[in-house]
């Protein structure tokens, strides 16, 4: 199919080289697919036209546009079909990542805070940088932000930044063609088209080069981008969520982050708090992912102790919310289906201990001192101690209300300690 501005129409438009070429006549027929009109087509003779030639030069011109259209038609599958292989990985890749966190779980303060704010933006087309350290759920908020957004029956494309190669930053979000570099042996849809229509989530958006920032600052501006040795201009119909770890002003006072990005970027940042700041949110987390591990890893369900529960929130948690998570699935492993108990890492700070009574109600504006124990006195209390535990729990050792649970102590360690002491079940405890 020539066009007008193709130098080999020109050629056949011009009358000297009819003459040349001793045309004497030509037949002609619009080439057409369900109505749509695809283009003519043209016979030129040496002689005159016959009526047969003018009876199937219209089927000719038909048949050319049945192949026209599928020609188009398989290379609208071909592309929707390497869509929707992105998609499915990239959904598929979703899902694994997603399970690193739990769902919105808690009732703290700081927790409610941040689904106000996901709730005030989700609704919008503004751009979104959540903000918080490693392990504490930002991309959980991403998810959020698009379930409650108009885009949510569409793609959530999440790309770990920090994952990509620098040389493969382009190819990765806006494609290739086949051949546009070495390894390039197909067209490649990028992950911006997979997102088309939804929302694509930047994961570690700090980790990209400044040249790769003002190709996103392009999309972000002009919402086109073209694939990786094409010079086919595509629309990019994206909600941009981002999120990073890192203090990008200070990034961009330091010329690591282009200013101009961070702005578009940060039209509505969403700050996520750490765990040790939503100590109050660890019994339904703990219990959330003690249901959830029990499930995935095919275990007998363990039970989840108030000691066990208040070592949990002793502990400062460096790794948040991901941290919590390993640490329940090993020991639910490892409870085979009775109470469980936490090994917490060494490095664990332990919270200040309380301050005494006797310090807490000051006398006459002095804080009064605590009486000094002697060991045996210290050792007399630790078996008194023991009794009370084994007392309340008529004596019962282990088990869901029995005494090593209310000590926090392992059953063997308690069995351990009533030994040293001497302590036996007495009669009216019953069997």
């Amino acid at each position: 199919m020539l066009r007008d501005s193709d130098p080999e129409w020109q050629q056949i438009d011009n009358p000297d080289w009819l003459q040349q070429e001793g045309v004497r006549g030509f037949i002609c027929a619009p080439v057409t697919f369900k109505g749509e009109i695809l283009g003519t087509f043209v016979i030129y003779l040496r002689d005159y036209a016959t009526n047969e030639q003018r009876a199937w030069t219209p089927i000719y011109a038909n048949q050319i546009g049945a192949a026209i259209a599928n020609a188009r038609a398989f290379e609208e599958i071909q592309r929707l079909k390497a869509q929707l292989e992105q998609q499915n990985a990239y959904l598929q890749e979703e899902v694994s990542e997603a399970r690193a966190f739990g769902d919105l779980v808690g009732q703290s303060s700081a927790l409610r805070q941040s689904v106000s704010q996901i709730d005030l933006v989700a609704p919008t087309e503004a751009s979104v940088l959540i903000l918080g350290e490693t392990g504490t759920g930002k991309e959980l908020v991403a998810r959020e932000i698009h379930r409650r957004s108009q885009r949510k029956d569409k793609p959530l494309v999440r790309v770990n930044c920090a994952s990509i190669p620098k040389d493969l930053f382009e190819s990765e979000f806006f494609g290739h063609v086949r051949g546009a570099f070495t390894g390039a042996i197909k067209d490649r849809a990028g992950r911006f088209e997979a997102a088309q229509g939804g929302t694509i989530f930047l994961d570690e958006i700090g980790e990209v080069t400044l040249e790769m920032q003002s190709k996103l600052l392009r999309v972000l501006q002009e919402k086109r981008y073209e694939r990786v040795g094409d010079d086919r201009t595509r629309q990019a119909d994206v909600r941009i969520v981002a999120a990073t770890n890192r203090d990008l002003k200070k990034e961009t006072a330091a010329g690591r982050f282009r200013e101009d990005l961070y702005y578009r970027l940060n039209v509505f940042p969403i700050h996520v708090v750490p765990l040790r700041k939503r100590m109050d949110d660890i019994p339904l987390l703990a219990k959330h992912f003690v249901e959830l591990s029990a499930k995935e890893l095919k275990c007998a369900k363990p039970r989840l102790t108030k000691a066990g529960t208040a070592k949990l929130q002793n502990y400062d948690w460096p790794g948040n919310v991901r941290e919590l998570r390993n640490v329940i699935e090993r020991a639910v492993i490892l409870a085979r289906g009775g109470s469980l108990d936490f090994d917490l890492p060494i490095a664990a700070q332990p919270p200040p201990l309380p301050r005494p009574a006797a310090f807490a109600e000051p006398r006459d504006g002095v804080a009064q001192a605590l009486e000094i124990l002697t060991e045996a006195e210290f050792q007399r209390r630790e078996r008194d101690n023991l009794v009370a535990a084994l007392t309340k729990a008529n004596w019962k050792i282990k088990g869901p209300d029995g005494a090593s649970e209310l000590l926090g102590v392992k059953p063997t360690t308690l069995i351990s300690r009533m030994k040293k002491w001497g302590l036996e079940r007495p009669e009216s405890a019953g069997s």
